[in-house]
């Protein structure tokens, strides 16, 4: 996917999340081989660091990039130089950050919704969650929003 690719809409409903922190994914619970996968791709992306998420309850991992790699705006980090993390199970959702109209197109689309204090002080207001992959296409999916989430912390990408 690149920033101009349509991202196709996500098939049945919208799973039940919290409204309020911890901002979770109550069902539709993932595939754990495909989560799995896309937690090793990420992790392998240049210059990603993979350590304990610095907003989010125990367990939850945070793919953080280098200072010198993190040059993009302020609103592509979730905190410090984390742009992304995922919920360990049985959740299995993502936060991450992604410019303003791509953002949309994942909310239109039905892969995520915005976190409910995004925009808030201290939290970027381009802070979505995605849902976590059900199958293998959903997974290609949500790694594919990684990297434009990677791109745009890197400063590769503009809001």
């Amino acid at each position: 996917m690149n920033t101009t690719a349509t991202l196709p809409l996500r098939a049945g409903g919208k799973p039940r999340t919290t409204k309020t922190n911890p901002h979770m994914q109550l069902d539709q619970a993932p595939d754990v081989t495909v989560l799995e996968s896309v937690i090793r791709r990420a992790a392998a992306l240049p210059g990603v660091r993979v350590a304990h998420s610095l907003r989010a309850p125990a367990g939850t991992a945070g793919l953080f990039l280098s200072r010198d790699d993190a040059q993009g705006p302020d609103d592509a980090f979730l905190l410090g130089t984390e742009f992304a993390h995922f919920h360990p199970l049985p959740d299995g959702s993502m936060h991450m950050t992604l410019p303003a109209a791509l953002r949309q197109e994942v909310i239109e689309n039905g892969w995520g919704e915005s976190h409910p204090l995004a925009g808030f002080p201290t939290v970027s207001s381009n802070t979505l969650m995605v849902f976590a992959p059900r199958d293998a296409s959903e997974g290609e999916i949500l790694f594919e929003l990684i990297q434009q989430s990677w791109a745009y912390a890197r400063g590769e990408l503009t809001n």
